[in-house]
């Protein structure tokens, strides 16, 4: 049969995960004392504890309240009124203990900043040491240590020293996972002639899920890529990167052949190329929504297929607004998957937006979610900006809309037609 932990053991976390009755903890112990800003004093300065409580509360006497440095245990010093039964209690033993792993040392350190000691540290018969101490109104109170007590204070020692190695580890290891993925993301920004653009990703974690691109695809073609994988964290990064390779390995392929009438066009064909490597290379469960946009800079074409994703926004010169709906399902959850395209012609002075869920669905105080009208309106306000300016314009608008800590991926592309 297991032993139980003794009741003088140090003290541990007081949350249990394991247990599911309501949480239930001592709150205070109450110790009479004739002036509490004196008593403070004696406990905060001499004694090294910490001020738990003091604040006037309505109706109740005891607001002044300190704690030891460790555990839990809160002292509630009251002063009752003159005359009162509690004012017998001031200056008597309070059968009390505290615990420490040296009570020798806290004998030395509590003596010379004034506190009364009733006898030295002793050794009593069943190995413990002890002594005991007054407070300024006489109340006593033992000081207690012994072996069990420092055999579970150096295990804890040990654990949190291991916690704090391996948190140390893990927080190295999401630094350099996150300069990896950043690496991952586009360096440079091909040149086109009839095309400004830019793009953000600004991850609610070290790493994420959200993604972005630009594919040199030869013939003066580029592409415009925003996906986003299922997950969060590390795995949707790994998903992210998988995702990444596909696409860019494919990219040589891409104006290899030459047209041939009743033969799957680009993109559909290369879509379904990268499909099958993400279905192949991925668990059943994992899937990317993706937004591929097929950028011609001589003919302004736009050809794209969305799969799955949010629209796309196409914001004419004349202040029309286009909506690029998805053309396809997702990528990567079926094997017989399928996909067309989509065409636009761009005029001088279109502006054209992609973007990820955490952009409409950032929320703000009230739980209401940023949404797709809002960004429209903000990209009408700010659409002369230069893509970089107006990317930033965005972004600024979205966080001040939702100012508190950022729950998911913020991916934005930005284009416009020279």
């Amino acid at each position: 049969m297991a032993a139980h932990p003794s009741p003088l053991l140090a003290h541990r976390c007081s949350f249990r995960p394991d247990r599911h009755d309501p949480y239930l903890r001592l709150g205070t112990i109450a110790v009479f004392v004739r002036d509490q800003e004196r008593s403070r004093r004696f406990y905060v300065d001499q004694l090294g504890f910490r001020l738990a409580l003091d604040v006037p509360l309505p109706s109740v006497e005891n607001s002044l309240a300190v704690t030891p440095p460790d555990g839990t245990a809160v002292l509630s010093l009251i002063a009752p009124k003159a005359g009162s039964d509690e004012c017998q209690l001031i200056g008597r033993p309070t059968q009390i203990i505290f615990l420490t792993e040296n009570v020798f040392a806290k004998f030395e350190e509590w003596s010379t900043r004034g506190v009364r000691f009733h006898h030295p540290p002793q050794v009593q018969s069943w190995g413990a040491v002890s002594t005991s101490f007054e407070d300024l109104d006489g109340n006593s109170f033992t000081l207690l240590g012994y072996d069990a007590i420092n055999r579970e204070l150096e295990a804890q020692r040990r654990d949190h020293a291991e916690r704090s190695e391996s948190e140390h580890r893990l927080s190295q290891e999401l630094e350099l996972a996150r300069h990896v993925q950043s690496r991952l993301f586009p360096q440079t920004h091909p040149a086109l002639s009839t095309l400004e653009y830019a793009a953000v990703c600004i991850q609610a974690r070290h790493v994420g899920g959200d993604y972005y691109d630009f594919l040199e695809l030869g013939r003066d073609q580029l592409g415009l890529v925003v996906g986003d994988v299922c997950g969060k964290g590390v795995a949707a990064a790994l998903l992210m990167a998988n995702l990444q390779a596909h696409l860019r390995s494919q990219c040589a392929s891409y104006s290899s052949r030459p047209y041939v009438p009743f033969v799957l066009e680009q993109p559909q064909r290369f879509l379904l190329s990268v499909n099958r490597l993400f279905y192949e290379n991925t668990a059943d469960s994992a899937f990317a929504t993706l937004f591929f946009a097929e950028y011609n800079d001589k003919s302004r074409r736009l050809r794209y297929a969305n799969c799955g994703h949010l629209p796309a926004l196409l914001l004419r010169q004349n202040d029309r607004l286009e909506r690029l709906e998805p053309t396809c399902t997702v990528l990567g959850l079926f094997k017989g998957w399928d996909c067309c395209a989509g065409e636009w012609n761009l005029s001088p002075g279109d502006t054209v937006a992609f973007y990820t869920d955490g952009v409409t669905e950032s929320f703000n105080r009230d739980g209401e979610e940023f949404g797709e009208s809002r960004l429209v309106e903000a990209l009408r306000r700010h659409r002369n900006l230069p893509p970089p300016n107006l990317l930033a314009s965005l972004v600024d608008t979205v966080r001040s809309f939702s100012p508190h800590e950022q729950q998911d991926d913020i991916t934005m592309l930005v284009a416009k037609c020279k």
